[in-house]
């Protein structure tokens, strides 16, 4: 499997909020990324509001 097409700050802030090695988010196949992008920006989202 292919390393994941995403930058280096997104699988950052996605490996922090997750609890996760880099390495796994690298790795995780892509419709899973897509629900955890989604997860993490209605994080940001609903974080900014306040």
């Amino acid at each position: 499997m292919q390393p994941l097409q995403i930058s280096a700050e997104t699988a950052l802030r996605l490996s922090k909020m997750l609890k996760m090695p880099l390495e796994q988010i690298m790795h995780m196949p892509k419709h899973i990324l897509i629900q955890k992008l989604v997860e993490l920006e209605k994080f940001e989202n609903t974080s900014e509001e306040k």
